[in-house]
């Protein structure tokens, strides 16, 4: 379905075709309409489906009807606020919703985008508060800072949009999102986006959306048919990095995320890494936000080659020349590793997402196969095969005797020794373990 089909300004059709698209996704083609006769919405939609435009070009048709509206002109001077509220989880996702309503707004005449996210100093913020302002996009917290201080009105809100919205609960900002919600006008069209409406998400949307549309285009079970996945099982720590060196000096690799379980190791990994040669950069929510900032610049300019990230930046990163990504540590929760893998495959393009795992792994491997309700194919590198066999993951546990309880494991592994000089390639970046 082309885009001058859904019904929108030739405004937003132009800067869309400026873009590069000429033909809506799936979940553009469902939710636009709707949207554009300002219903309610819950959406669920797979990363990278294009789900951000189906909720910014109504917002900016919203804006655009408003320009031509006498009745709907605001006053000089007056602090009105803006009329179209996003409200993300982090600040990258925020910064990339931010850059798509200006890229998809650029022909809209005096749009003011403002972004108010943690990590970046008040004045600037409170000045574009202040100021004319048609589209907020904030995180939950930082945006509560300005209501109790009385900086951020919301008073004139037509549109509220609650982008991952099970993220945002994830991250214990639900009753930040009530306080929000009732400084935003009663009537007024919300837009709810989430992996899924179960449990807290749906109760949530129940009290925020009125008789809301129901639009299911795709869920974690789809086959990311952009997507090649691979398992590879790694004996030991050394034996992980003697594979993750040789993937990373693979020639179809254009740029790789590579996905660690803490800050600390994201720190570590971009160094040893960076001594190595490889033009590297890490990004984790400790970080202020303008380093986050330059090192995201970096891996849209193709400075960097290799990003090395916590979950904080599974969402909201969309460079179509991400070819790679790569599960050093393994996420805490099934459902990130759909996000991460979300970062290739982005535009049409293919992606190759595998996943570095040891034996203690086993148990996230299978709860992520359980929520995906797909197996990850599992791969050897010639040279690098493991020495032990896989684990079973799909061996039923033995039932336990009446009275008894089993054995439990042994704790810990005996740690990877550092290579010796004249030792093989990439296995010598082994972390020592603290004492």
């Amino acid at each position: 379905m082309s885009f001058v089909s859904l019904g929108l300004h030739e405004a937003l059709t132009r800067a869309v075709a400026d873009a590069g698209y000429s033909t809506a996704t799936e979940v553009q083609a469902k939710a636009i309409p709707p949207a554009l006769a300002g219903a309610d919405l819950m959406v669920s939609s797979s990363t990278g489906s294009g789900k951000t435009a189906s909720f910014i070009l109504p917002a900016l048709q919203r804006v655009l009807a408003a320009r031509g509206d006498n009745t709907k002109r605001r006053e000089k001077g007056v602090v009105y606020g803006p009329r179209i509220l996003v409200l993300c989880p982090t600040r990258e996702l925020a910064m990339q919703v931010a850059k798509a309503a200006d890229s998809y707004g650029r022909h809209v005449p005096g749009l003011r985008v403002a972004t108010v996210v943690g990590g970046v100093p008040y004045p600037a913020q409170i000045k574009a508060l202040r100021g004319p302002l048609d589209i907020l996009i904030s995180t939950p917290g930082r945006l509560l800072d300005h209501l109790q201080t009385g900086k951020a009105v919301l008073d004139h809100v037509e549109t509220l949009v609650l982008d991952e919205a099970d993220r945002m609960l994830d991250m214990g900002f639900i009753d930040d999102i009530n306080t929000i919600a009732d400084h935003v006008p009663a009537q007024r069209q919300t837009l709810m986006y989430s992996a899924t409406f179960a449990g807290h998400v749906g109760r949530l949307a129940a009290n925020l959306l009125r008789e809301p549309q129901r639009i299911d285009v795709a869920s974690h079970t789809d086959t990311h048919e952009h997507i090649e996945q691979r398992l590879h099982w790694a004996d030991d720590a050394g034996h992980k990095n003697a594979l993750l060196e040789h993937l990373l000096t693979e020639r179809d690799l254009e740029q790789a995320v590579i996905f660690t379980s803490t800050q600390r190791d994201a720190d570590w990994l971009a160094d040893r890494l960076a001594d190595m040669g490889h033009a590297v950069a890490s990004l984790h929510g400790g970080m202020p936000q303008g380093r986050r900032n330059r090192v995201l610049q970096g891996l849209r300019n193709r400075h960097l080659r290799v990003l090395v990230a916590t979950d904080v930046a599974a969402r909201g990163i969309d460079v179509p020349t991400i070819s790679h990504v790569i599960n050093y540590g393994l996420p805490m929760k099934a459902e990130d590793y759909v996000h991460r893998i979300g970062r290739t495959g982005r535009a049409g393009r293919q992606g190759l997402a595998i996943t570095l795992a040891e034996r203690m792994d086993a148990g996230m491997i299978r709860r992520i196969q359980q929520f995906t309700t797909q197996d990850i194919p599992v791969a050897t590198v010639a040279g690098l095969e493991p020495r032990q066999p896989a684990p079973r993951l799909h061996a039923p546990r033995p039932a336990r005797e009446p009275g008894r309880f089993g054995e439990r494991p042994p704790f810990g592994k005996k740690p990877f020794a550092p290579r010796k000089p004249g030792g093989r390639p990439g296995a010598g970046f082994s972390r020592p373990r603290a004492r």
